[in-house]
């Protein structure tokens, strides 16, 4: 079973870390955590190698951040649940706003021909950690952005939405596997 939270409360988000739903919102165990805040990633808090050697960053003056962690899993499995979750946002925002070009690209979704996400999956020494950000005011952003305040998507009524679809995804995943019998 996974826990999962929306805080209404602002918070700026710049980096993952080991614990970060018991840390930051006393959830024990696999959390599915949502917020709304700034952004700001650069440097060594960059955990997609590749962006941190070409010196990017990322910026939104709001995102909605989506942070999962899950214990006891490996960076693979991480890496599938981030693409689940990004489908999960492209979905919800294509059906919310009809006629508007909206695609998923392996881990980020883009809507009018701009980025609407970030995202990456990482582990610590204790779990495997997703962070999927989701820009509300893409003000700042390095690239050509999309934002749901550009929608007219509500943040809140969107997260809580995710939220429980990717719980539902999680728990019929894991019956998915206790009901297949094996094959020699």
């Amino acid at each position: 079973m996974i826990t999962t939270h929306f805080d209404s409360a602002e918070r700026a988000y710049t980096e993952l870390y080991g614990h970060f739903a018991r840390k930051n919102f006393g959830l024990a165990g696999d959390a599915a955590v949502a917020f709304v805040g700034p952004c700001e990633v650069r440097g060594d808090k960059l955990v997609d190698l590749a962006d941190r050697a070409a010196g990017n960053f990322i910026v939104a003056a709001r995102m909605l951040h989506f942070v999962v962690e899950h214990f006891g899993l490996p960076l693979s499995e991480a890496v599938w649940r981030q693409r689940v979750l990004a489908a999960l946002v492209a979905e919800e925002v294509a059906r919310r706003v009809p006629g508007t070009a909206v695609e998923r690209r392996g881990d980020d979704v883009y809507a009018a021909e701009g980025k609407l996400t970030v995202s990456i999956a990482t582990v610590s020494p204790t779990s495997a950690l997703i962070h999927l950000g989701v820009n509300v005011d893409a003000t700042g952003a390095p690239v050509v952005a999309a934002d749901l305040q550009g929608l007219g998507i509500d943040e809140r009524e969107l997260a809580e939405v995710i939220l429980n679809r990717y719980a539902e995804e999680v728990e019929t995943y894991r019956e998915a596997l206790g009901k297949v019998d094996g094959v020699c």
